[in-house]
């Protein structure tokens, strides 16, 4: 019965985290046309503008903090694989286990408690660019930090929960995620 409710929350976390990635990741191409036209109106037109330098970071924050999690569920993230790749699949598991219970989840916590007072504070001072013709509300690009965060997270405990499984010997649920190895 947990097994089936651990496989269960595996499995919506996994969804919850592929569609937040794949809909992160349209935002890309709106990335680059902000860039090409921030690039052209700068050295076709000798025109500046601020609110574009800024839309460009807040636009990459929102990409990289909300695709993280993604690319964890992937394995997509950076693995020193020395040791790693040669593993059996429980050692693998045992590994995950503890690596996520105490280095992920400790950091991601750690992260998440600081930028929950950041985003706290800026929003009780409705904070905004300090430059003229700024983004206002700048608050809601610190609360995506918070978000991605907490996503990570989220996605922490569902790599724990599947690796619970495996050493269950129960076969977990694919994650269906891009280059995700079935084995």
């Amino acid at each position: 019965m947990i097994d089936s409710f651990l496989a269960c929350l595996v499995r919506s976390i996994d969804r919850t985290t592929t569609t937040i990635g794949k809909g992160a990741a349209l935002l890309l191409p709106v990335l680059v046309g902000v860039i090409v036209v921030n690039v052209a109106l700068r050295y076709g037109f000798n025109l500046g503008l601020i609110e574009l330098e800024e839309l460009q970071w807040h636009i990459n924050c929102v990409l990289v903090l909300c695709c993280l999690a993604f690319a964890y569920l992937g394995d997509s993230h950076v693995r020193v694989d020395i040791f790693h790749a040669h593993f059996r699949i429980r050692t693998k598991a045992w590994v995950e286990v503890l690596g996520g219970l105490f280095l992920l989840l400790p950091f991601v916590l750690a992260i998440g408690v600081f930028a929950w007072d950041n985003f706290t504070y800026s929003l009780s001072l409705n904070e905004r660019s300090p430059m003229p013709g700024g983004l206002p509300a700048r608050y809601v690009i610190k609360g995506v930090l918070v978000f991605g965060f907490a996503l990570l997270g989220l996605q922490g405990l569902s790599a724990i929960g599947r690796n619970l499984l495996i050493l269950r010997g129960i076969t977990p649920p694919p994650t269906g995620a891009v280059g995700e190895d079935q084995a």
